[in-house]
């Protein structure tokens, strides 16, 4: 694979994946799909306040922009990730490893966002 890509080859290229993934507590599957760069920008943004960090929702946050319909169409709005976070930590946590996987987060991702947390600070402790 060692083909120089042009402008037009990288904008066209398909680079969308999708799992779905069984929630039982919610009586079904849903469809999980990877981050655009802009959606992880937008989630990391919700979370790193300058040295700070505010955890609050950060799963319900992911799972807002990565849950899709058939069609590829976002389920959730970013708004209305804070009603996505009163469902089930369970059902959370199952699709949230689906869409850090898929969108390439890495633990050294997460270590990074979470590292001030050790020095005491809680995600109730920011305002958000």
């Amino acid at each position: 694979m060692n083909k120089i890509l042009t402008k037009d080859q990288i904008l066209q290229a398909d680079d969308k994946r999708t799992q779905e993934v069984e929630v039982p507590e919610w009586g079904g599957r849903v469809i999980v799909k990877n981050l655009s760069g802009n959606e992880r920008d937008q989630f990391e943004d919700s979370i790193v306040k300058g040295d700070k960090r505010d955890f609050k929702g950060i799963r319900a946050k992911l799972v807002a922009l990565s849950v899709v319909d058939e069609n590829g169409k976002r389920l959730f709005t970013f708004e209305e990730a804070k009603q996505l976070g009163e469902k089930s930590a369970r059902a959370l946590d199952r699709v949230f490893g689906a869409a850090q996987k898929l969108s390439g987060f890495t633990a050294k991702d997460m270590e990074e966002l979470t590292e001030n947390l050790s020095e005491g600070q809680s995600g109730d402790s920011i305002s958000g």
